[in-house]
């Protein structure tokens, strides 16, 4: 059973929760024991708290899922782990998150708490509602990103990474619809509502405004940021990110990768080498500049 509940969490999608790093490494406090070790453990946390989401997901979406030609393989959706062994493991997960969410920091259990809420809220109403259930994705993004400014001690974290990371977050949330509605033809609505409201037409406008507004936001950052290097140097990583992009955007418009972005990004060679390439040359940039 434990494997199941295992599974039902969903492991691979925590990846979502690296964004909690980013303080850390921006704000040049990667080499710092406790602010690493404050982080690493709100990182574990966090992905906990992801997991129960995803089983209390899982649980209001059962019916759903059953339809769905992957999704029906779930633990729960198939039948494998019941809905009651389900609900009583997300409820002593969190009970045991929030004790030790408390003794790490306050200020990071309230915001824990609020993307838990949340996401509750979003499961049950707010994903039916086109636009703001993309939005409310992307807020779970920034609130990773805040989850990780409050646990350490914050000297100079641009506010501009709030920008490029809430851009990022919509970004792969409406090629996320956008995969979902291809793959779904014309059964997109039963499976999903929230995709009755979505044409194709409109995703690939929304993708192109988020897409370039992104592209300007990071650029605008990588020479006005205040705790960058004055050299420019971090302006270098520029081509990553456009890269990094633009490869995702052709995976889910030519390839027609998986919806999740996740999914993606574990599958797809060159993606990965650009983001490892982009994250070694950040870190370089500003702590050996």
């Amino acid at each position: 059973m434990i494997q199941l509940i295992i599974k039902s969490m969903r492991p691979r999608q925590w990846t979502k929760n690296a964004f909690l790093l980013a303080p850390l490494i921006f704000d040049k406090q990667l080499t710092n024991p406790t602010a690493l070790f404050r982080t690493l453990t709100g990182l574990f946390l966090f992905c906990i708290i992801s997991g129960i989401v995803y089983i209390l997901n899982d649980i209001l979406d059962i019916q759903y899922d059953q339809e769905h030609p992957i999704k029906r393989n779930r633990p729960i959706a198939s039948g494998k782990l019941s809905v009651k062994s389900a609900l009583i493991a997300a409820i002593l997960l969190s009970c045991v998150t929030v004790t030790v969410s408390i003794i790490l920091s306050w200020q990071f259990t309230i915001v824990a708490l609020g993307y838990l809420f949340l996401n509750i809220a979003y499961s049950r109403w707010l994903k039916h509602i086109p636009l703001i259930d993309v939005l409310v994705v992307a807020a779970g993004f920034v609130l990773r990103v805040l989850a990780g400014v409050v646990l350490i001690d914050v000297e100079r974290f641009s506010p501009w990474l709030f920008v490029c990371m809430t851009l990022l977050a919509l970004f792969l949330g409406f090629g996320k619809r956008r995969a979902e509605l291809v793959l779904m033809t014309d059964d997109a609505r039963n499976h999903r509502k929230v995709l009755g409201g979505y044409t194709i037409q409109l995703l690939d406008q929304l993708i192109i405004i988020v897409l370039s507004t992104t592209i300007i936001a990071y650029s605008l950052y990588t020479f006005s940021a205040v705790n960058l290097p004055e050299n420019y140097l971090m302006m270098l990583t520029i081509p990553f990110v456009l890269y990094s992009l633009f490869r995702y955007l052709y995976l889910i418009q030519v390839e027609d990768a998986g919806g999740a972005p996740e999914e993606v990004l574990l599958s797809d060679i060159p993606l990965q080498i650009t983001i490892v390439l982009w994250g070694i040359s950040v870190v370089g940039i500003i702590y050996l500049s």
